[in-house]
This record gives C-alpha cells, sequence and structure tokens, in this order.
C-alpha cells in the first residue's frame, strides 16, 4: 500500500479557498448576466388566459369531493364539452411545442444567449485555473474510490502511483 501524502495548509488557503470563492462569484455573475440577456416580454393575453383556465380546472380537480356532484359535472361539461368547452383545442388548432418554437425567433435567440452566457464563463474559469494552479495535489476525500475514478479527480496529475482519493486543483 502506497504512503498517504500529506497536503501542505498553504495549498488549502493558496489554491482551494481562491478557487471556491471564485467559482462562487462566478456563479453570482452567471445569474446576473443572464438576468440582464433575458428579454422581457410582455405576456401574450391568450397564453395567459389559457393558463388561468387550466389552474381553474386543476382547482375543480382537486376540490370536486367539496362540492354537489351536480354542479362538478357542470362544471365539467363546461370545460370539456366538444363544441365550445374552456379546454377543448380543435384539431386544426393544435400545434406541438417544436413548431411553436420554430415559429418565435425571439425564442430561439434566448436560448442561444443563455447558452452562451453559460459557456463563455466555463471556458475563461478553464483556462485560469489551467495556468494558474495546474499540477497540485489540493484536496483528500475522506472515502474509498475504485480507479475508474482517477481521470475524473487525478486530471493534470500524471503519477499512477497517487492513491485514487486524492483530488488535484484542476479537477477540483
Amino acid at each position: 500500500m502506497a504512503e498517504d501524502l500529506v497536503l501542505d495548509t498553504a495549498i488549502r488557503d493558496w489554491v482551494l479557498i481562491p478557487l471556491s470563492v471564485v467559482m462562487v462569484l462566478i456563479g453570482v455573475l452567471r445569474y446576473f448576466v443572464s438576468k440582464l440577456m433575458r428579454s422581457s416580454q410582455l405576456p401574450d393575453a391568450k397564453a395567459l388566459k389559457e393558463g388561468q383556465v387550466i389552474i381553474r380546472a386543476r382547482n375543480l380537480k382537486s376540490g370536486a369531493n367539496f362540492i354537489p356532484s351536480k354542479s362538478f359535472r357542470a362544471r365539467r361539461v363546461y370545460f370539456t364539452n366538444e363544441e365550445n368547452g374552456l379546454l377543448h383545442v380543435p384539431k386544426e388548432q393544435a400545434q406541438n411545442a417544436q413548431a411553436q418554437m420554430f415559429s418565435d425567433p425571439n425564442m430561439a435567440m434566448d436560448m442561444m444567449k443563455k447558452n452562451l452566457s453559460m459557456l463563455i464563463p466555463q471556458s475563461l474559469t478553464f483556462a485560469w485555473v489551467n495556468f494558474f494552479f495546474s499540477g497540485f495535489v489540493a484536496a483528500k476525500i475522506p472515502f474509498p474510490l475504485t480507479q475508474r475514478f482517477r481521470a475524473m479527480l487525478q486530471n493534470g496529475i500524471d503519477l499512477s502511483s497517487v492513491d485514487v482519493s486524492y483530488v488535484s486543483s484542476r479537477s477540483w
């Protein structure tokens, strides 16, 4: 069995704490950037009305035991009538979610903005960690792991003699 490594306390102070603080700050920055990039669209009146109808139907279903059965049936017909019920959608008007997404270019643009606001800070963080903190054994996990975790936890350390429970700073 290999001898245990003694981790320097300066690594905790100069590697683990700065990495953790930077990751928290990047998370806060991502939140505010995504909030700024979010387009503020007014909700469509039709979509808002449909949502309210669905909530009313859900409330009717959950409170069915508290009203007389005749009243429940009348309200159920009001919502589900084939001719003019509030929840009935004619087949020619039904549109799947993907077709609706492609018909609105703003939705695709919002998704692209969100993906870029996550990708760019992640790439910059990886470059920063790789430049400043490469090659450190930063921490030890207090439980044993199998060899399959070596590539994930010891990225940047090319020693096969180091126990798997040690984590490199790049992986941290």
